[in-house]
């Protein structure tokens, strides 16, 4: 089903071996994973016959590499309020792992110590926002799991914390749009596959 509207499609980053093992990458530049990259290639054929205003990438290679092999390396921007949260003393760890040291840690609650807090991630993904609706035409963004999620929340006016009721896999497609006018913000799609 396409919009009259314009439309803003999500691309998570394809599996690294810390998103397969679940430990926190926020600022960690690490690769994908040879099944990463392979999936990667495929969202070029999901994204088939659509047309971009612009494509915007998060600067961590994951992103720019997923959206390279997606082919759209050569029209991206990168845009640093795309990055990934940035956990601080938690990267590298599990959730499991954060738990066992803080017992009822929530990241969209809590954020991380030396890191970000939820309205700090929110912040840019208002700034993110501010810059979409400025834009006419539909957008491709490659970014990560946690960013992609607070983006979706403030998308819908919600608060940053309301991210933790989304959940997206690597290599997912979801879209952002409009219902009726430009006045109501919807998700079109979400986590596909």
């Amino acid at each position: 089903m396409s919009s009259a509207f314009p439309e803003i499609y999500l691309v998570r980053h394809g599996e690294t071996e810390w998103s397969a093992s679940g430990k926190h990458t926020g600022r960690t530049d690490i690769p994908l994973t040879p099944a990463g990259e392979e999936a990667a290639r495929h969202i070029a054929a999901r994204l088939s016959g659509l047309n971009f205003s612009a494509v915007w990438s998060s600067p961590s290679q994951r992103a720019s590499k997923t959206c390279a092999l997606a082919g759209f390396g050569s029209q991206a921007v990168t845009k640093a309020e795309l990055a990934e949260w940035d956990y601080g003393a938690y990267e590298e760890l599990t959730t499991k792992q954060i738990l066992a040291e803080r017992p009822g840690w929530h990241l969209f609650r809590d954020g991380c110590p030396g890191g970000e807090l939820t309205s700090d991630v929110g912040a840019r993904a208002d700034l993110i926002i501010r810059q979409l609706r400025q834009t006419d035409g539909t957008i491709l963004i490659f970014s990560s799991s946690h960013f992609l999620r607070v983006l979706a929340a403030r998308w819908l006016g919600l608060q940053p914390e309301a991210g933790a009721l989304f959940v997206l896999d690597t290599a997912s497609i979801s879209v952002l749009g409009y219902e009726h006018d430009l006045t109501e913000p919807v998700i079109r799609k979400w986590n596909q596959k």
